[in-house]
């Protein structure tokens, strides 16, 4: 039979099937009911017919990740000048115009926090800065040439995966953001392609499992994101919950 004669259902799962994919442990969210999840997927992603080469993970982690805040910080003042300079109607047009609104109106704007990553973002020189040409090339390296491109040429790999982060938590005014890590840093500071799926469910919060590979694999990644999607039927519409399903 051939594949434009199945049923849909069908024909999408058999997009896993001869895949290799490698499993970034070293990206996992460290949280118990996370780690569970993943490990059902896995299974599913080898009873569809998958390899599963576990672990794969990037040797340069460590290498690059104390850079790329820096990095960040030069991009995001230049995308923000940028985005508000071609605004018409807007009582601030750069980065430095929104630090000072922000500081003449702090008991509205800024009640619990301060606003450090956008001074230090104005810091920043703009993109044709020696610095941030330096980052810039250092960590693209690191990320592709000796990252993704490396370990995914080594093992043979169609696609990496991790899931994508932790459950939904609660901003703490006293301590700020309690996320632990995401796996899909190193893609975006590397510039390739990531794609998230629906993984689960931890006490009611939707989690995800994330697809990446190198440059240009958009195709591959959305092929097997989607039919590991159709096997397993994840996503849940969203409930707007007052707390989260915790046990009694």
């Amino acid at each position: 039979m051939s594949t434009e004669c199945l049923p849909v259902g069908s024909r999408s799962r058999r997009g896993l099937r001869g895949a290799r994919g490698g499993v970034a442990r070293k990206l996992f969210y460290p949280h118990d009911a996370v780690e569970a999840l993943a490990e059902e997927a896995l299974r599913v992603l080898r009873r569809e017919g998958a390899t599963v080469i576990d672990p794969a993970d990037v040797g340069t982690l460590v290498q690059w990740e104390d850079n790329e805040l820096p990095q960040l910080l030069y991009e995001f003042k230049a995308g923000v000048n940028a985005y508000l300079a071609r605004l018409k109607k807007t009582p601030v047009r750069s980065l430095k115009e929104v630090i000072a609104f922000n500081e003449r109106n702090r008991k509205r704007a800024m009640p619990y926090f301060g606003q450090d990553l956008l001074v230090k973002a104005e810091a920043r020189g703009p993109l044709t800065s020696k610095e941030y040409r330096s980052l810039l090339e250092r960590n693209r390296r690191l990320t592709r040439e000796d990252g993704i491109d490396a370990v995914m040429g080594k093992l043979k790999l169609d696609a990496l995966v991790a899931p994508t982060e932790g459950p939904a938590w609660l901003t703490d005014v006293a301590a700020g953001d309690h996320s632990l890590s995401r796996s899909t840093t190193l893609a975006a500071v590397a510039g390739y392609p990531s794609v998230t799926v629906p993984l689960g469910q931890v006490f009611g919060l939707p989690v995800g499992l994330s697809f990446f590979g190198r440059a240009w694999s958009e195709a591959t990644l959305l092929r097997l994101a989607y039919a590991f999607e159709q096997a397993t039927r994840h996503r849940r519409p969203p409930r707007f919950l007052a707390r989260a399903d915790v046990p009694a």
